[in-house]
Formats: structure tokens, sequence, C-alpha cells
């Protein structure tokens, strides 16, 4: 019997976001620029890879991962008025890249990285949206398996060596080419 996990993985998709019963385009992976990861390690979705597990190169998948098994519902609590001093650099506040709608990243009081959206900026503080950019939405991916097989060891390295820190911030499991930005969404820096 084959084993589930360490498989390295590679899907071309589209990603919908259906919110309120609307559906939305919202990234695309392309057999171009792939996305990639390895099974069993926590790099992505639990639910978006045990989708993609048992299937084979070149099988077709189209499935819905609910929001609450994805990024979670909305949390209006998760929308924080920061002080505008955590913002400064050299004494002067930050005016280029703390913009509405510009992402921003922050570390908790527990050191872990965390992206946020600016909403708006006032006079005293920066209110950000710390809610994942996909919470409340429904996730529908649509797409083809490009690669499945198992890891080779120089590959679990790699991915040992990523998730230990050492890939210095770069988004090193999709080779920077995953268009997102290294902002995490669909695993890149997990």
């Amino acid at each position: 019997m084959e084993t589930t996990n360490n498989k390295y993985i590679t899907v071309a998709y589209k990603l919908y976001t259906i919110e309120d019963g609307e559906k939305e385009f919202a990234e695309e992976a392309t057999a171009a620029h792939p996305f990639q990861f390895i099974s069993g390690l926590g790099m992505t979705l639990e639910p978006f890879e045990a989708e993609l597990q048992g299937l084979e190169k070149g099988a077709r998948f189209d499935f819905v991962i609910k929001a609450a098994d994805a990024y979670g519902e909305y949390d209006e609590e998760h929308v924080l008025d920061l002080p505008r001093e955590i913002f400064l650099i050299d004494g002067k506040f930050d005016s280029e890249r703390i913009t509405e709608g510009a992402i921003v990243p922050l570390m908790t009081s527990e050191g872990q990285r965390v992206n946020g959206s600016v909403v708006e900026v006032k006079p005293d503080v920066v209110v950000m949206d710390m809610n994942h950019p996909l919470a409340g939405c429904d996730l529908n991916f649509v797409g083809e398996v490009v690669e499945s097989r198992p890891a080779t060891n120089e590959e679990l390295a790699e991915a040992a060596r990523m998730m230990s820190g050492g890939c210095g911030g770069h988004c090193g499991g999709c080779g920077g080419d995953c268009g997102s930005g290294c902002d995490c969404e669909g695993g890149c820096c997990e």
C-alpha cells in the first residue's frame, strides 16, 4: 500500500471564492508556474491536500473547501486600531507603504509573522484587518494534477530547510513564481 505522506504534488488550478452565493475568480496557478508542495508536511491547507492526495498525474479536479475548513469565518474582532507609532521609520510615519489597501507584514507579540491589510489611516491610529484575505469565503479549486509522485530525499531536505526558516524570507517552495507576492496564500511561505 502506498504511503500518503511525502508525495511531491504539482497542480495547475483556478481558484474561485464563493461568498454569499457569489462566485468570483481569485487566482490562478498555471501549468507554466504551477503550485507545488510535499504532502504530509503541513505546507498547505489539509482539505486541499486531502482532495489531491489520491489523484494521479493528469487527473482533473473540481472541489470546494468550506470557509470554516479553509481560512475561517471573517471575524470583525480581527480588525484592529494600531497606534501610528509602530509604523514609524527613523521617527517619521511610513506614508509611502502604509496606505489604504496595502498589505503590511507585522509580527505578533509571540514573534509570529502575519500580514495585515490597511483599512484606513487615521490621525492617531492605523486600522488594520488581520483576517486572511480569503476568510469568510468558500474556496472552489478547478484544475489538473501536473505531477504526483513520491518526494525525493533532496526535496524533503529542501522542504525541511525552508520550514526551519532557511529560505531567507523568500518563497522557495514556489520558486518565487507563484504570483502571490510571498504572502503565504496557497502555502508558499508557510
